[in-house]
């Protein structure tokens, strides 16, 4: 018989906090920055095209992902991937076609996660990521995690270039505070879920960071690979860790099944 806990675990929509899980988020907020470049740009879309392009794509896989009764791996993280690159282009609009400055759009959406967090709280006394059995919760969580994307973007920009620090300076200074935060959960006891969440949010200025490095001609501090060489490496790296997570999650369902852990019919 199956316990309320084990159901939990499987019923869960978001994959467990490991190694590739972390690989694979980098990856993809790397491909939200050189993407949404890409289609503005190079494709010469127009932020207001590229947006409603992007948003409605982010529409269809949100419904895909909701309608899920559990963590599908390609369903997941093509939901993470263009709510990397929405997100970035929220916050390009509101900068460069509404004219609002970067330390504005920092502290606005700071608040807003803020204000997410503590109606996430509020409602379900818990932000862990390990209970996401709910559409409630992952209501929360998908709106949280847009507002991550968009704080990191305005942040990571602000740095680089409203600071004039550059892409490569930008991407250690983050990285440097997300190593920081690692060594107080692993030695310190810092909370998990505190943890968890200040590393979610700054894995995004870190991998708009390198997105731009890759990307950026080098008059700019870039390598100069382009957005479109930059965004297809990405994704195919991606390709390749959620076809990792397909195959492992079903070598380990497969397990499961033959010694009776299984969710009753």
């Amino acid at each position: 018989m199956m316990t309320r806990t084990n159901r939990a675990q499987i019923l869960n929509k978001v994959p467990a906090v490991t190694f590739d899980f972390w690989l694979i988020k980098l990856l993809a907020v790397t491909v939200g920055e050189t993407a949404a470049d890409y289609m503005n740009l190079d494709l010469d879309l127009g932020l207001a095209t590229t947006s409603w392009i992007m948003s409605g794509l982010l529409f269809v896989a949100l419904a895909l992902q909701f309608a899920q009764l559990r963590y599908v791996p390609w369903i997941y993280w093509l939901t993470v991937v263009l709510i990397s690159v929405v997100g970035t282009l929220v916050t390009d609009n509101l900068v460069d076609n509404f004219g609002v400055s970067l330390q504005t759009t920092t502290l606005f959406f700071s608040l807003m996660l803020a204000v997410t967090f503590t109606l996430w709280y509020a409602s379900e006394k818990t932000l862990s990521i390990h209970t996401i059995t709910t559409t409630r919760r992952e209501t929360f969580y998908w709106l949280a995690v847009l507002f991550t994307f968009a704080l990191g973007t305005a942040a990571g920009d602000l740095t680089a270039e409203g600071l004039g620090l550059g892409y490569l300076q930008t991407g250690v200074i983050f990285g440097s505070i997300i190593a920081a935060i690692a060594i107080a959960y692993y030695a310190l006891n810092l909370n998990g879920i505190l943890a968890f969440w200040l590393a979610y949010i700054l894995t995004r200025p870190l991998g708009a960071s390198l997105g731009d490095l890759f990307a950026q001609p080098a008059q700019h501090g870039g390598l100069d690979f382009g957005t479109t060489v930059a965004s297809f490496i990405f994704l195919a790296c991606i390709a390749a860790l959620v076809l990792f997570m397909t195959l492992t999650q079903a070598n380990r369902n497969g397990m499961a099944a033959t010694t009776g852990n299984t969710a009753p019919e």
